[in-house]
């Protein structure tokens, strides 16, 4: 008898959190969203890049930026990662916590913030999740030009996509006026601009090809080592880069973090 009103008390505290956008299995058996449009959302998608990282995580210190109600960074912290669960969103944050006392997951601290708030964090970071916010970004280089000074070594990196991931072509070529038509081609990168909304979405904004996703993820620093599944890449660190690097001057200045000058001085 306990048991069961201890469950009927879990349901209608999910329910009185609701909407959710991550179906998170608490314990008894209950779900968070059983009836997710996806499936089993997100846990299709841990189970497709899971096997890509280590077993035993003790010793990591993780950001799952855009973390929802937790779901990954509870995956994480299972793993024995010290976790730091950020999203901009307070309705988020709520389940994230409060789902955090239903599972015990201590090694989990959440935090309210969106990705350009890391530009002054100092904290080091072993792995960073970097999933289903890209294409919310109206400034998505900028995004990740930051996350890339975190430094980490491991990104997992996903976005909603367009396009063939099979289509490529040599982006490398230095291009004239006379030649620009080579960026109609269908491998050449590219971002689609959503103007009003997608999928009712007013915070979706720009929609990357998959030769887009590479080469931007080159250009802020990272190179792809596998692509576990559609849409999502692993991605290191790396000092190499593909052209001239963003200045320490220019970065600063579209963080926001420059010295401006003085009555127009």
């Amino acid at each position: 008898m306990t048991d069961l009103r201890a469950c009927e008390k879990l349901r209608s505290d999910v329910e009185a959190l609701g909407p959710w956008f991550q179906n998170l299995h608490l314990p008894g058996g209950v779900m968070t969203a059983p009836h997710h449009g996806m499936g089993d959302f997100p846990r299709f998608k841990w189970n497709q890049f899971a096997p890509h990282l280590p077993e035993d995580l003790r010793g990591y210190r993780v950001l799952d930026i855009g973390c929802n109600a937790g779901f990954y960074s509870f995956a994480l912290a299972e793993r024995g990662a010290d976790v730091v669960g950020l999203d901009s969103d307070p309705h988020y944050l709520r389940q994230a916590r409060w789902a955090q006392r239903q599972l015990g997951w201590d090694k989990v601290a959440f935090r309210q913030g969106q990705v350009y708030d890391l530009v002054g964090w100092s904290e080091n970071f072993d792995l960073i999740l970097f999933m289903g916010v890209f294409y919310h970004l109206r400034y998505p280089m900028l995004a990740l030009d930051i996350v890339a000074r975190l430094g980490a070594p491991i990104l997992i990196f996903q976005s909603l996509t367009f396009g063939n991931a099979e289509d490529t072509c040599d982006t490398g070529q230095d291009l004239d006026f006379g030649t620009r038509q080579a960026f109609e081609q269908a491998g050449w990168p590219k971002l689609a601009f959503v103007e009003t909304t997608f999928d009712k979405d007013p915070t979706n904004w720009w929609v990357p090809n998959p030769a887009a996703v590479e080469t931007l993820l080159r250009a802020a620093g990272f190179s792809v080592e596998a692509r576990p599944a559609h849409e999502i890449y692993l991605c290191r660190r790396t000092p190499e880069i593909t052209r001239v690097p963003l200045s320490e001057e220019e970065f600063q200045a579209a963080a926001g973090v420059s010295r401006r000058p003085r009555n127009g001085a």
